[in-house]
């Protein structure tokens, strides 16, 4: 017996294909960018899963985004690692 419901890593291949022509339009750097963004939705494929949403592209795009702010949040601890790290310096001389 065959599956009724698609996984959401066809989901999102699908949702990948029908962006071919967009992705094909892009400059190389900006198309392995692209991929990079898709990647990271397959992350979080058991929750997309879960949530099902009506518009599955939705799933795709919150996926993104928290990714997206997960490496902000991990810059913004670097940035404030090094600005400590430099006034612990000045402090020393």
């Amino acid at each position: 017996m065959g599956r009724t419901v698609p996984t959401f890593t066809n989901i999102i291949d699908a949702e990948l294909a029908s962006w071919g022509k967009y992705r094909r339009g892009l400059r190389k750097k900006d198309q392995e960018t692209f991929d990079e963004m898709f990647r990271a939705a397959k992350q979080h494929l058991a929750e997309n899963f879960y949530a099902m949403r009506t518009i599955p592209f939705e799933s795709i795009i919150v996926s993104l985004v928290l990714e997206q702010h997960k490496r902000i949040k991990q810059l913004e601890q670097r940035v404030a690692e090094l600005k400590n790290d430099a006034n612990d310096q000045r402090m020393a001389l």
